[in-house]
């Protein structure tokens, strides 16, 4: 379970404000995976980075039942100069799971070869969305927050993180971030919807897609 209990996130920019979220208070239910939708710019990214405790709130807090992960292939925390085993290993160390095994399932699951041995500065961004979700998914969490990694890589590995996601949900909630209504669809089964710094969750996810694609077109 994970509660936003007032939630407010402003940047300034200059003379110009952005309200992210705006005293929201929303509960998002365990073992559930959620849609989180919203226009681009809305502040998706944004909104998981502050429940992943990377980025602070203004004011309110998250508060949370069971362990969270960063933003599921989110790889801007990686050490640029560190090679791909390097940074999973730091991972491991930081969230206590075993460092071998963090390590094998990596290199087996991100199909980096070599290239997990060397820098992450010499690292496509297809390459370092797929060592982040690996470690991800390599570390069992009762949340995974997810920001479209499962279009990252051809067809074989989207199927294969695919199927992953669904060995994770049999335990585990989510919260998804996805432009791909029809894969919101096929995976989630509530949702909320970010619009204007204010969030309204829905129990149901078909009346979350109909209230951003309202959204979308009005």
């Amino acid at each position: 379970m994970i509660l936003l209990d007032r939630l407010t996130k402003i940047f300034h920019m200059g003379n110009a404000r952005k309200v992210v979220v705006d005293n929201a208070t929303v509960t998002f239910p365990s073992r559930t995976s959620i849609a989180l939708l919203g226009r681009n710019g809305a502040g998706k990214s944004t909104l998981l980075r502050i429940i992943a405790g990377t980025v602070e709130p203004t004011s309110g807090q998250v508060l949370a039942r069971g362990t969270i992960s960063y933003p599921v292939g989110f790889s801007g925390s990686f050490h640029r100069d560190l090679t791909g085993a390097q940074n999973a290993k730091f991972v491991a160390r930081i969230y206590g799971v075993d460092t071998d095994a963090l390590l094998d399932y990596v290199a087996d699951f991100a199909e980096l070869g070599a290239h997990f041995h060397q820098p992450i500065h010499t690292y496509s961004s297809g390459m370092r969305s797929r060592l982040a979700f690996g470690i991800s998914m390599g570390i069992p969490f009762d949340t995974y927050l997810v920001d479209e990694v499962t279009s990252v890589g051809d067809a074989s590995f989207r199927n294969k993180s695919q199927q992953v996601f669904a060995e994770r949900m049999q335990k585990s909630g989510m919260l998804f971030v996805s432009h791909s209504l029809p894969q919101v669809k096929e995976i989630c089964q509530a949702g909320v919807v970010l619009e204007k710094g204010k969030l309204t969750y829905y129990d149901n996810v078909e009346e979350a897609i109909a209230h951003h694609s309202r959204n979308m077109t009005g």
